[in-house]
This record gives structure tokens, sequence and C-alpha cells, in this order.
């Protein structure tokens, strides 16, 4: 019998997120005064909604971070690729090379194999060991829904972490990965249809970006996952207290990325993300299609650089704040 397991879900991959509004109402006020007498110093922590926690501990930042999904694709070896790679990033996105991960795995044991389960691990270990990051033990639930991410811890440098929040005026905007990802998921959802070159672009870690950026001497950077492009911008230029001017005819899109969204192929979170930002962005230069691309809520997407590092395109820059957060042009 062959499992569809998008088919399980109510959603998948990244577009399942807790829209972004609503979450902050959940985490406003968590920070506290902190523990008594810790055993490091904590770098970043909620204030920003950074991609990874970092603590500095005897000279090192230890990052820490978890990420976990429903299925975003069919093929359970595929998904697990996806969803560690996905996991990753948020190490990558922070200027640091993670060291070691458990696996987080729900699944609904009475109605699909745990041949699958089998299967959706062994991917998320075939990306632990490209990344060079030992993937160790794990937690799992007897779930309604299927589900599968990691925990990561991972290591940096403390003066030289990329953070939301460091970005200035004048600075360019690079992304590495295309946009699309979100439409084509949500379409292979509703017809089973295979986009190769999405899976591959979900797959790819972002190792070399992030030691690219380390390497030109950047300091300002997150990953664009579920929030999409301009959530991500969005909380990058508030943490900054910069506006961030987007050309959109700069940004690139996977293939048939527009296709998609021509034929309706648009998820409950891409909605989301847009009416969460658009109060505090200048779309009038874009119509309704661009902008949904724009937010499209992407999984194991690319990294968002307050800088430029070879084969990446520039899509805009950072300028003073103005009225807006984020002007599209």
């Amino acid at each position: 019998m062959a499992y569809r397991l998008t088919q399980y879900a109510h959603g998948g991959g990244c577009a399942c997120k807790i829209p972004p509004g609503e979450l902050e109402d959940v985490v406003r006020g968590l920070s506290g005064a902190g523990p008594r007498n810790p055993l490091g110093e904590l770098l970043v922590g909620l204030e920003s909604g950074d991609d990874a926690a970092a603590v500095r501990i005897s000279g090192l930042a230890v990052l820490a971070t978890t990420d976990f999904f429903t299925p975003v694709v069919d093929d359970p070896y595929d998904w697990g690729r996806i969803a560690a790679a996905n996991a990753l990033s948020d190490v990558y996105a922070m200027g640091g090379r993670p060291v070691v991960a458990v696996n987080l795995l729900g699944w609904p044991r009475e109605l699909l194999p745990f041949e699958l389960a089998a299967e959706t691990l062994r991917g998320g270990l075939a990306v632990c060991d490209e990344a060079g990051c030992h993937l160790a033990g794990g937690h799992s639930v007897d779930d309604p829904e299927p589900k599968y991410g990691l925990a990561v811890t991972g290591v940096a440098a403390p003066d030289r972490l990329l953070r939301n929040d460091s970005g200035r005026p004048g600075l360019p905007l690079s992304l590495t990965k295309p946009l699309g990802t979100g439409v084509l998921n949500t379409r292979h959802k509703a017809t089973g249809e295979v986009f190769e070159a999405a899976i591959e672009v979900m797959t790819t870690l972002n190792a070399d970006a992030s030691r690219a950026a380390l390497a030109a001497g950047i300091t300002c950077a997150t990953d664009v996952t579920g929030f999409g492009l301009l959530g991500h911008l969005y909380k990058l230029a508030r943490a900054s207290g910069v506006t961030a001017v987007v050309d959109s005819a700069k940004v690139s899109y996977v293939e048939g990325a527009r296709a998609a969204l021509a034929e309706g192929y648009v998820s409950g979170g891409t909605r989301r993300n847009l009416d969460w930002v658009r109060p505090h962005a200048d779309l009038s230069a874009v119509g309704e299609d661009e902008a949904l691309l724009l937010a499209d809520a992407q999984t194991s997407g690319g990294l968002l650089l307050a800088g430029e590092i070879p084969g990446a395109p520039v899509i805009g820059e950072l300028v003073p704040r103005g009225e807006h957060a984020i002007v599209v042009r």
C-alpha cells in the first residue's frame, strides 16, 4: 500500500507554524530576571525573536534551538531530510556550527506503519551526517498527526554571532535561496505532484552561506522559513530599528512557483503572514499575487543577510527607519 504522508496532517511544513502575531502574544512577558546563579551568560534570548538562543560558557557561545513539523512531502526519507535541514538552519543563521541533535518524533501508530517512521529518521540522520552533526537519541510520542524534527545544540564565537538586531542603514540585503517552496508544497499536498527543484532547495544546508557570511564580516542575518520573506524581514527591521527596502524584481523563485500561485495553491499560513506584515509595510508598488509570493511560508529556506556574499542575489537594502518597516518596490 502506498501512503501519502501529507494526507495525514492538516497542513504541511513550516506553514503549520502558529501565526507570528498570535505567537508573540503567547510568549510576551516570558523574559524575566533570569535564573539564580546561571552557568552561563545569556547572549540572545526571546527579546528580538532570533533564530536560536545563545549562552556564553567558558568563552564559547552555545546555541540551542528546535524545530519540527508535519509532512511537507509524501516521501518519508525526503521529509526527514527536509525537517533536519530546516532545524539545523537556525544554528547556521546565528553563525554557528551544529554539534549534536536529538530526534523529535510524533507518530500515529495505529494509522501509519513504523517502517515509514524509520525512513523519516534515516533521512534526518543522512542530513546530520552531511552537516558533521551527531544525531543521538531523542523522544517520541503517539500523535494523531505525524511530526518530525530535531532539537539542536551548536557552538559559535560569542563575538561573531549573526543576529537579527544588528542591521544598520546602508547595508544591502541578500537572499541565499529562491522563494516559492510554500506554494509548491501546497500544490504537492493537493495533487501529489513531485517538485524535485523544491526538494533540492529544502534539503540544501545553509552551512556554506553561513561560513561565507562570517568570512565577509556580516553580523546581521536570519533564515527565511514559516513567516515568509516579509515576515522574517519585518522582524529583522523591527529589531534593528531600520526600514528594509525590497526590489521585488530581484527576488528569485523556484521553478513552477508562479504557476502554482496562479492556480490558487496558497496556504493559510502564507495569508496569515501577509495579514500580519501588511500594517507595517508599503506594498503599494506590487499586486496581491506578488505580495503573497513574498509572504509565502517557506520550509527550510535560505539565509537573509544584511551584506553580500558570492552567489547570493542582492534583493534590497536597509535604510534609516521611516514610516514603514518594509517598503517593496
